[in-house]
């Protein structure tokens, strides 16, 4: 999650730092079983214990209203939002399955799968625009919340994983341990936030223009391999060849 945040971040340098750094990540040999092995499988193993835990767990946040119960309290509250964020912003960005007849057939036709990694800040900034201002707004919101969320989940739950583990367990190590964490939490959901703002001020034509040449010029170099699925001309179309003139 943090390199996520972190990459995405780095559209604040502009569309071509966004660029450069996805294709690194689309370099990596074996792609798809680094993210289902590192990401997906874990987050889903994560989303289900969760679950499983907060429906069993007991929160006393009625009786004692305390810092710590309210921080439980809230970290069983973000883990829903963060379970619906998460495999929503997978579907609409990348439509869960990179399999051609599911995204022509379910995914595009929802107006999901609208992330192309040769087109990163267009099709982000695209995909956030929303066919309205209406959906444009709603999407916002829906990223926002979602990304801070996130953060918190993943800040509280590493400070309560250290007093589970032993790592913190005195009052005064457990209120230092709180103090990095949140501070770890504010510099990530910052990250995230402004990756959002970034997205949504982004010039798609312009952003697309330096997309190409760069797609381009690797491809001349031959370190990427042509790839029209990864770009923003649509799954299965062709881009059409200039007519030699006679």
């Amino acid at each position: 999650m943090c390199v996520h945040l972190l990459t995405n971040a780095s559209l604040v340098g502009g569309a071509s730092v966004f660029q450069n750094n996805v294709f690194t990540i689309h370099s990596l040999p074996l792609l798809p079983v680094i993210e289902w092995t590192f990401i997906f499988l874990p987050i889903i193993f994560h989303a289900v214990v969760g679950v499983w835990i907060s429906r069993n767990g007991k929160s006393n946040l009625q009786q004692y209203r305390l810092s710590g119960n309210r921080r439980y309290t809230w970290q069983r509250i973000t883990a829903y939002i963060a379970i619906v964020f998460i495999f929503t912003h997978v579907f609409h960005l990348h439509g869960w399955f990179q399999n051609e007849w599911w995204l022509k057939n379910i995914a595009e036709p929802l107006g999901m799968a609208k992330f192309r990694p040769y087109n990163a800040a267009s099709s982000l900034s695209s995909a956030l625009a929303g066919p309205t201002a209406i959906a444009g707004i709603l999407w916002s919101i829906f990223y926002a919340v979602g990304v801070l969320a996130c953060t918190f989940h993943l800040a509280n739950g590493i400070w309560t994983a250290g007093i589970t583990w032993g790592a913190w367990l005195t009052p005064k190590s457990q209120h230092r341990a709180s103090i990095a964490c949140t501070f770890f939490g504010l510099f990530i959901g910052a990250a995230g936030l402004s990756s959002l703002v970034a997205a949504k001020t982004t010039k798609i034509d312009a952003a697309a223009k330096i997309e190409n040449e760069m797609y381009d010029a690797r491809i001349q170099a031959h370190t990427i391999s042509p790839d029209d699925h990864k770009r923003s001309a649509p799954h299965g179309i062709v881009e059409p060849k200039p007519v030699p003139v006679q």
